[in-house]
């Protein structure tokens, strides 16, 4: 059999976050693989109530998991390796990641009881790493996190390169730019394919540095009369220093509020990203620092209920207050799905009479992923002969394609999650489609999509539930009271008719009207009493509540 290098992405194509990807090297019945990047998505609360994460389904590399050589971390980033925890345990091989990667798992996992270790082999920013037929190279790129990386995986038919997520920035604020030095080369040696990075295939140009942030946040800083609040995305420790230098420009102390910036702070420190600074301060310091000398580092970009920045826009947090006068940067993007939480949040700010600064007053926040203009260079850079776009929905997947076409890729493979693409020998194109999908994480437990709880919980946060119980004794009469219980259904229905009650009524009408012999067969009582129950209360309601009855046989 003829051997093959093929991709098959599992999460990331055709959506945003959730990345996996797997390389498979072999003839079809006997391929080595490697895994790239394993990161969750976020679920909406309407449609999935009370789950907390998506994860990508990975039966098929658990099905060949004997074959898996070696998983590797592009970078720490939630999308792309915060399911690893989960799961780890189904494949238990190698990981290998940078330091930085290696410490922020880490440290992710001593703070959630119960999850086991992940052993990871940590690799510098450059090096390598053999795994069966992949040879491993890291190449630095910039991103919103120390540390990205683009990986170059070489086998016998050839070089891939796997973006992960990237951008041009001469001046990213800490570790150094992109290495278009190694990546010329690359081009040169010969580059098969390009697996990129979509996610702003949509706008033109090149994206601002980081560093230009940094200097637009340390005049904000330096301007403002009283107490000042930021908020950016908990990793973004390049953000996290240029706001703490702003700080000490400006004669402030700053003041770290929330458990994940916290924690990657503390790694930052470990490994020297934040030297020269001085020592931050935690919430119980608030009160003592006067308006003008306070600056606060904040979680909550993105609006989630039990951050830091929603529970003082709430007047829930209860050490941090902020004033009438004081400011609340917001450096952060608009995840999609969360404008609604984020909105909230800066609305009750507004009312509270604080300023809120976003990307619409000034260069407050800048994207780690490349533009246009960028990716251009990368695929000038790379000359690659196959471009396969990732990471990004459909319209940011045909954007990318018809930008590397317009390039010069000759040949240009667009394809979503589960879709096997064979990039060599011969033509690349798709060969296959293996399962993918989605599984979710619901409290400690992981689920399918299709799990019943589920689905039950969405018909629940529809229509809610009445709960009906009631004995009958031997000859078929109920022989204690009716109890009703309503769990999110309204107390009077239309005409001001009292649902309760309407249901003490049909109850007893349904079980009276009975022939004697039925009202013995307590499954039947049972079906009969919670159809006229569901049909009287949509009557006077207009929804179909889920209906539960006891009957007790006295």
């Amino acid at each position: 059999m003829t051997d093959e290098l093929v991709f098959v992405p599992l999460g990331g194509v055709g959506e945003i976050g959730m990345n996996l990807a797997l390389y498979g090297y072999g003839p079809a019945h006997d391929r080595r693989w490697l895994m790239v990047d394993c990161g969750i998505g976020f679920a909406d609360a309407a449609s999935m109530p009370g789950v907390d994460v998506l994860m990508a389904d990975t039966s098929f590399i658990e099905e060949e998991r004997g074959s898996l050589e070696a998983i590797v971390l592009t970078h720490a980033h939630e999308d792309h390796f915060g399911a690893l925890p989960d799961l780890w345990p189904r494949f238990k091989v190698p990981v290998h990641a940078t330091a930085f990667t290696a410490a922020l798992l880490e440290a992710k996992i001593a703070g959630e009881s119960g999850t086991r270790q992940v052993p990871v082999k940590v690799v510098p920013p450059g090096g390598r790493f053999e795994a069966g037929p992949f040879s491993v190279e890291f190449v630095t790129v910039a991103h919103s996190i120390p540390e990205p990386n683009a990986l170059a995986i070489t086998t016998p038919l050839g070089t891939i390169v796997h973006s992960g997520d990237w951008k041009i920035d001469p001046d990213p604020v800490i570790g150094g730019p992109i290495d278009e030095a190694r990546f010329r080369a690359i081009g040169a040696a010969g580059c098969r394919a390009l697996i990129c990075d979509s996610t702003n295939a949509l706008r033109e140009g090149v994206s601002p540095s980081e560093s230009e942030v940094a200097a637009t946040l340390r005049e904000l800083i330096a301007a403002a009369p009283n107490r000042v609040a930021v908020t950016c995305f908990a990793s973004n420790l390049a953000r996290i220093r240029s706001v703490a230098e702003a700080a000490v420009a400006a004669d402030r102390h700053v003041i770290v509020v929330g458990r994940a910036m916290q924690r990657v702070i503390s790694v930052g420190r470990e490994l020297g990203m934040l030297d020269g600074l001085p020592a931050f301060l935690d919430d119980s310091q608030f009160g003592y620092l006067p308006r003008d000398k306070t600056l606060l580092l904040c979680t909550g970009s993105q609006g989630e209920p039990r951050a830091a920045l929603t529970r003082i826009a709430a007047g829930k947090h209860p050490t941090i207050e902020l004033s009438p006068g004081d400011q609340v940067i917001y450096s952060a993007r608009m995840i999609p799905g969360n404008e609604r939480g984020i909105g909230i949040v800066l609305n009750g700010l507004v009312r509270d009479g604080i300023e809120v600064i976003t990307d619409r007053d000034g260069l407050v926040h800048v994207s780690g992923h490349p533009r246009r203009g960028e990716l251009e260079q990368m695929y000038e850079w790379l000359s690659p002969q196959v471009a396969v776009p990732v990471h990004g929905e459909a319209m940011h997947l045909a954007a990318n394609a018809e930008l590397a076409r317009r390039n010069g890729v000759g040949e240009v493979v667009t394809c979503f999650n589960g879709d096997m693409i064979r990039l060599a020998p011969g033509p690349a194109a798709k060969i296959d489609e293996v399962r993918s999908g989605r599984i979710l994480r619901d409290g400690k437990v992981i689920v399918g999509e299709e799990n019943e709880a589920l689905k039950e919980r969405r018909r629940l946060a529809f229509a809610g539930l009445v709960s009906v119980a009631f004995g009958l004794d031997q000859t078929g009469e109920i022989g204690a009271d009716i109890e009703v219980e309503l769990a999110g259904v309204p107390e009077t229905g239309i005409d001001d008719v009292d649902i309760a009650d309407l249901i003490l009524d049909t109850v007893e009408e349904v079980v009276s009207a009975l022939p004697r012999a039925r009202r013995r067969r307590a499954e039947e009582v049972r079906e009969s009493v919670r159809r006229a129950v569901r049909r009287q209360v949509e009557i006077h309601w207009g929804k179909k509540p889920r209906v539960q009855v006891f009957v007790i046989e006295l």
